[in-house]
């Protein structure tokens, strides 16, 4: 058992140096103000160090030397969920996983393997030449296990249920420097909080999960102007109620910026937009969609397409750049719960939110999975997730636009909550079942019970 650390020493993190090939970098060192920064630059990071393991054995000895000197460990891959982190770091390293970029298809065993600096973009490709799938997030530049931790919504998730579930291997590097691997026939109580408990229990080095054999897929937008909001959004809520489990849909009112990245029809204008991917049966996937192409959409990108390509169908920015998501999980998107949204975001709203968008939750995501962890499921009909940039007045405003818009859904929201898209103040313990979570809890005492690793979030 590890012995209890010692108060953190001001200058304790010098015993870091010339760990990771020399891939550590102090407070005052020439690169430290460009490392300290995550791909959500919203957050001023300021730990005690920075450092940048390849290998497992690295990352162990960045954890034994950090509790040495009695600081604590904060492992980032990308940084996109970063905010939870930010005034917690003063006495940690910075655990930065980038450059462990192993990643393996397995064609024959319709699975994957991947280093804990994998970004989704790559697998999504890579499996995609093999006619394989995974349960991939909506943007390319996340990382694979951060996300896969903490749940793992996807364009596949009312089909086949969370990205956690997937999990068949997990690698990590426990708070005594050792290394386990984890399996359903080895030490798999720590597999089970690896599927959705978002980590807070080592750092974990890699993972193995399942594929999907979708080489094609029905999958597009379709777009109106926000003046339509009120009239799309209703018979979307609607559609969504008896949409077949084959497609997933994502409802957005997206003030798109005028940036060259965007498509030109969408570039710079005010939009209600309908993201969808359905798999399956050629045939059937197009009648799916036919109550919403008659809403007579100005744009209609459908198309029968490889799978591959639903990374980049939410347009979601890949470069680095601030920004503030918060969610609220509601039961329905009943009419009155639509014209609440509209009126809190929509045209007239007076909301500088970048965008709004409601997904479908339910058909596989509302059922215990076979082989599920922690979180196993999820409750409720939609999730609705707000995302604000700063324009200039500054986060506090862009923080409280955000909490008026998901305000205006009270009536309809539950108590549970997915962390993964919860930038804000959030009690984790809402994110699980109550057994669940004491669960989870146990397993992180048990394994860390001195507190090296900062969790990804705080229980109040």
């Amino acid at each position: 058992m590890a012995s209890e650390p010692s108060r953190p020493d001001p200058t304790g993190a010098e015993v870091l140096r010339g760990l990771c090939g020399g891939a550590v970098h102090l407070p005052g060192d020439p690169a430290f103000e460009e490392v300290r920064w995550p791909w959500n630059l919203q957050v001023d990071a300021r730990p005690a160090a920075v450092a940048y393991p390849a290998f497992a054995s690295e990352v162990a000895d960045v954890v034994r030397a950090a509790a040495s000197v009695g600081l604590r460990v904060a492992p980032m891959g990308t940084g996109h969920g970063a905010p939870p982190f930010e005034g917690r770091l003063g006495d940690a390293v910075l655990l930065r996983t980038s450059a462990m970029t192993e990643s393996t298809i397995d064609t024959e065993t319709r699975s994957a393997r991947v280093g804990a600096g994998v970004r989704w973009g790559d697998i999504v490709d890579r499996a995609g030449r093999s006619g394989l799938a995974a349960r991939h997030t909506t943007s390319p530049s996340v990382g694979v296990v951060g996300s896969s931790l903490g749940g793992g919504l996807s364009w596949y998730s009312r089909h086949a249920g969370l990205q956690c579930s997937a999990i068949t291997a997990v690698e990590a590097v426990l708070a005594d420097g050792s290394f386990v691997r984890a399996t359903e026939s080895t030490d798999s109580e720590l597999l089970w909080a690896a599927r959705g408990g978002g980590g807070g229990f080592g750092v974990v080095t890699a993972l193995e999960f399942d594929l999907m054999p979708i080489r094609q897929v029905y999958a597009g937008m379709l777009a109106w102007d926000w003046t339509d909001a009120l009239r799309v959004l209703t018979a979307w809520g609607e559609w969504a109620e008896d949409a077949p489990e084959t497609a997933t849909s994502v409802a957005r009112l997206f003030r798109a910026p005028d940036d060259p990245w965007l498509p030109a029809e969408v570039r710079g204008r005010n939009l209600v937009i309908i993201d969808t991917v359905v798999v399956g049966d050629p045939d059937e996937a197009e009648p799916a969609l036919a109550p919403l192409r008659a809403l007579k959409p100005e744009v209609d990108t459908f198309d029968h397409v490889p799978a591959s390509s639903a990374a980049r169908l939410h347009l979601d920015p890949e470069e680095p750049t601030g920004v503030y998501a918060n969610s609220v999980i509601i039961d329905a998107f009943s009419p009155e719960a639509v014209t609440a949204l509209v009126d809190a975001a929509g045209p007239g709203s007076g909301s500088e939110l970048l965008f709004v968008e409601i997904r479908q939750l339910g058909g596989a995501l509302s059922r215990p999975a076979p082989d599920g962890g922690v979180m196993d499921r999820m409750e409720g009909g939609f999730l609705v997730l707000t995302v604000g940039v700063d324009s200039g007045s500054g986060w506090p405003a862009v923080r409280a636009d955000a909490g008026r818009v998901l305000g205006s859904l009270a009536p309809w929201a539950l108590k549970s909550t997915y962390l993964l898209m919860a930038d804000g103040e959030v009690d984790e313990r809402q994110a699980w079942p109550v057994a669940s979570w004491q669960r989870l809890t146990d397993l992180r005492t048990r394994l860390d019970p001195h507190g090296l690793f900062v969790p990804p979030h705080c229980s109040t």
